[in-house]
């Protein structure tokens, strides 16, 4: 499964591509906003930043509504770097920009999915990704992890192409359930990454090495 980071924070990116395990980022405008980037431009350069800093995807989304206005900012934030994947909505006219850009040779990010079928929509439009979010499900009572493990099901059966891209993770056990679930991707807070280091036993066995040496190394 592939890690990908859920921050518009470059200092996090960098974090988190300093571990060696990164494999892409993924930003939404709240992400971007809550970074006080402000502006078109601004934000443009933002994500060339990122692009700079990890060696894998970036998705960059949409603020526009509608088809046209999709496919004339999707073209623009393809066209600032070649890592940059285009996330589009799973609306109406999101799903056409999907189709558009798939005949274009543009990646794109169908994205704010929370059904089975919204996300076979998106994979019969040529989808690369699609990003199921697990942790907004959740809050409503319902299972986030089992849409992932549904729509890995029926992608494998069907032969889609498109990957299942688990987006919301909240916590470091979302990311063990997703992978269970069979999910390609899961971007997550660096938290949830740095999570997954944690283990009582881990500590407890280096302590005991260290006290150890110590004992005989005096």
């Amino acid at each position: 499964m592939k890690f990908f980071i859920d921050t518009a924070n470059p200092e996090q990116i960098r974090r988190a591509h300093s571990l060696g395990v990164l494999d892409g980022v993924t930003t939404n405008p709240s992400l971007m906003a809550k970074e006080n980037i402000r502006g078109e431009e601004a934000c443009f350069r933002h994500y060339i930043e990122i692009c700079n800093i990890v060696d894998g995807d970036v998705s960059a989304e949409v603020i526009s509504t509608d088809f046209d206005g999709m496919v004339r900012e999707g073209e623009h934030l393809a066209g600032l770097h070649p890592r940059i994947v285009v996330k589009l909505p799973c609306t109406a006219d999101g799903i056409r920009a999907v189709n558009y850009f798939a005949g274009k040779g543009i990646r794109t990010n169908c994205t704010l999915v929370f059904s089975i079928g919204q996300a076979l929509l998106a994979a019969k439009a040529g989808a690369t990704y699609v990003s199921p979010f697990v942790g907004r499900l959740d809050d409503i009572s319902e299972d986030g992890v089992a849409l992932v493990a549904h729509i890995v099901r029926v992608y494998r059966y069907y032969g889609y192409r498109t990957q299942v891209l688990a987006a919301s993770i909240r916590h470091t056990q979302h990311i063990i359930q997703c992978l269970d679930a069979g999910a390609d991707v899961a971007t997550c807070p660096l938290a949830a990454i740095e999570g997954l280091l944690n283990h009582p036993l881990t500590d407890q066995g280096l302590a005991k090495f260290l006290a150890d040496h110590a004992r005989v190394n005096r």
